[in-house]
Parts: C-alpha cells; structure tokens; sequence
C-alpha cells in the first residue's frame, strides 16, 4: 500500500483534500453532515432560541415557517434560513448558526439550500439585509444595493419594515440571471 494510502483514499485523496471537502460540506471525514431540513411546527421555539442567541430577529418569522429551514444535532436546532415569498421576489432571512458550528461550513449549506428553496419556488429575485455578513454573502452571488431598489413587496416585509435598522445593508441575487 502506498504511504499515506488508506481504506476511504478514493473518496478523500490526499489529507489537504480531505480538509477542503470537509470544510466545504461542513463535515469532518468520516462524521455524517448534520442534516438540513423543513422546519416542523414544534421547531419554532427553538428557532427563535437560536436567533436570540445570535442576537437576529425573529419577527415575522411564525408567518414564514413554511419557508423556514433547520439543521439539528443530537442536542437541538443548530443552524437556520428562511424566505419570507412575495410576488416580487423574496427576503432570505435568519441565516444563523450555533457559535459552536460557526466555521464548519453549516452556514453556506443553509444558505445554498434556501437558495434552492428560492429556485423550486420560481423565485427571480432574492432579497436579504444585514449588519454584519457583507462579506459572506457575496460567494454566492449577492451585491450591494440601495434600500430603495429592493422589490416593494419585499419592503413591505416586518423585517424591512421595522424589525432591520436602516444601517442594514440590502443585497440581492437575480436567480433568473443564472445566480449561485
């Protein structure tokens, strides 16, 4: 057997790749990806616990939870995104993970696997606001844009409204334009 060669080298080929797989999925080789899915009706407390603790809003978010998804471990929701859908486009809210999963890639799933939710959806265009993520958002294709451009029914929005502070930058991503 060649140096270094091991039983899962065909999946994971050399240690720098492994690293970069792992890091990328949000998973450690070997360890199962902690699992995002639909939000249940129970789920919500713990969602709400979560962003409090992260210190995000959760304002509105009870009216979205159809669009609201979750990522558990043994010990509880970990991580969350939600899209609040309008006819014009839609708000990606509540993008959080658990500061002990921060790092792990937990928050580009949720965020990639909203933005599938989006596409499923038929949505053109996908709104968000934030404070402190301007330089997360942009790998999947967001930019920077003035307030007043954002889709009226976006604006409309708790969040956009009233809960976001106007210092929060807004974003977008044109799905229709071939976006992450």
């Amino acid at each position: 057997m060649a140096r270094g060669a091991g039983r899962d080298d065909h999946a994971w080929p050399g240690r720098r790749v492994r690293r970069r797989h792992a890091r990328i999925l949000g998973i450690m080789p070997g360890a199962d990806p902690i699992p995002i899915e639909p939000a249940r009706p129970d789920d919500l407390a713990g969602v709400a616990d979560l962003l409090r603790r992260v210190r995000l809003p959760t304002d509105g978010l009870a009216e979205h939870r159809a669009t609201l998804l979750v990522a558990r471990d043994a010990r509880g929701i970990v991580g969350s995104a939600a899209l609040e859908v309008y006819q014009d486009g839609a708000l990606l809210r509540s993008v959080a993970v658990a500061p002990e999963h921060r790092g792990s890639g937990l928050g580009e799933r949720l965020t990639r696997a909203a933005l599938d939710l989006a596409r499923r959806r038929r949505v053109a265009d996908v709104y968000l606001l934030t404070e402190t993520a301007t330089g997360f958002f942009p790998r999947f294709g967001f930019r920077s844009i003035d307030r007043a451009t954002v889709a009226r029914g976006v604006q409309r929005s708790v969040e956009f409204a009233s809960v976001c502070p106007v210092s929060a930058q807004a974003m977008v991503l044109h799905l229709s334009s071939g976006g992450a």
